[in-house]
């Protein structure tokens, strides 16, 4: 018999087994046709979970349910499973992180965002008292993440997939920009787990919401079924008022508006030839590529930046501080077709020191990429000034990726191209 998973396919509970599965190789199928509210509602189904909820796993040796339970099974069916880290005290902080996700992460962030979906009474004490309560909890979660890229080890475990579930509701639905901003490396490590091709396998493109959802109002919806009197009434009966409303809904889509970079007058830069004589440009660098780079190089429709972490200080572990750029350059591929970066990081010992350059279609940094990638916010922008000498030459080095820069060894150089 099959493991099958009695939910629908897009409950983060669910998505715990179901990445857990995808890690350690077990095959577990959803559940087929399955209805909320009315396959969760039979006999079959109270029979493996009195109460009716979901998820619930019908395995060989009989039925399991609550999800932290369940992705438990399904990693434990692997002996020796990386997910449960490699020792009995990275097992614990495995289930530490497990408990901390659902006690103080998951639990407040439904008590705050269910009652504004209408799954309870809003009432906005209750509410300020939830979210005090999960800013507590994060910014606990980003001192801990400061130095480290997961939560235990150095590699996703089962706390990473319980976790990052447990906040995709949150980033999902009520937890906007504005809000996450306070936690900069909560930030980066819930876009580092669910960016992992295990994860997008279930979860797929998670969005970051918008806004909050506005509470349900407390008064009640005026009666929309008139009377029998005028029911009857035959010029009350023309139900042609309903036109604009469907005229609105049958309305042609509107054509999706071009990024304002491509509305730029045209530029004597070509951003491809210039990264095609980058990668192919093998010897003699400085008087190919470099030289190359300032003859085509157009102030008018390309700006250059430098960008230096704020941060420095915490970068005191040196896997942790290159997985961190890592994940700004992937974060970075939305500005692909209007961008070219280098990025240093640079020191033998902790501190290590994060540095860049960008080259930016436009005379300033486009302002979708400030507003979509948060890795922006983190980092200290400063124009190039291609009058000064000396500016000039620090551009050259980061381009070439010269050595000691600064007077410190490279770490390592990445290229965004």
């Amino acid at each position: 018999m099959a493991l099958v998973l009695h939910s629908t396919n897009n409950n983060k509970n669910a998505s715990k087994a179901l990445i857990a599965a995808e890690y350690t190789g077990v095959k577990v199928e959803l559940a087929k046709n399955f209805e909320m509210g009315v396959s969760n509602k039979t006999p079959e189904f109270i029979k493996m979970n009195p109460i009716g909820k979901v998820p619930v796993l019908e395995t060989p040796d009989g039925p399991v349910f609550e999800s932290n339970a369940i992705a438990r099974y399904v990693t434990k069916l692997k002996p020796d499973n990386p997910l449960f880290g490699s020792s009995l005290i990275q097992y614990a902080q495995i289930e530490q992180w497990n408990d901390f996700s659902t006690t103080e992460i998951d639990a407040n962030i439904a008590r705050w965002l269910y009652p504004r979906l209408g799954y309870g009474p809003y009432i906005p004490p209750a509410e300020e008292a939830a979210v005090a309560a999960l800013k507590r909890a994060l910014d606990a979660l980003n001192t801990h993440l400061a130095s480290n890229t997961y939560l235990v080890g150095e590699s996703i475990t089962l706390a990473d997939i319980i976790m990052g579930c447990n906040l995709s509701i949150g980033f999902g639905m009520i937890m906007t920009k504005s809000f996450t901003k306070e936690f900069p490396h909560v930030e980066r490590y819930f876009w580092t787990v669910v960016n992992q091709p295990n994860f997008c396998k279930i979860l797929g493109e998670v969005k970051q919401a918008e806004s909050i959802p506005a509470p349900p109002s407390k008064k009640p919806a005026p009666a929309k079924e008139p009377s029998k009197p005028k029911a009857k009434e035959e010029p009350k009966k023309e139900v042609k008022k309903e036109e604009p409303k469907f005229e609105e809904e049958e309305e042609a889509p509107k054509p999706k508006a071009k990024n304002p970079l491509d509305l730029l007058p045209p530029s004597k830069m070509i951003l491809d030839e210039w990264k095609r004589l980058y990668s192919n440009t093998k010897t003699n660098f400085r008087e190919v590529a470099i030289k190359g780079f300032w003859d085509m190089y157009d102030p008018e429709g390309y700006s250059l930046w430098f960008c230096d972490y704020k941060y420095q200080d915490e970068n005191t572990v040196s896997f942790v501080t290159l997985n961190k750029v890592g994940g700004f350059l992937q974060r970075m591929d939305l500005a692909r077709k209007y961008a070219f970066g280098k990025m240093l990081v640079i020191g033998s010992e902790a501190p290590y020191k994060v540095k860049g350059l960008w080259l930016f279609r436009g005379k300033e940094i486009p302002k979708f990429v400030m507003d979509e990638c948060y890795d922006m916010e983190l980092y200290e922008w400063k124009e190039v000034d291609i009058n000064d000498e000396a500016q000039k030459e620090r551009v050259n080095q980061m381009i070439e990726d010269y050595e000691p820069f600064e007077g410190e060894s490279l770490l390592d150089a990445k290229c965004f191209k």
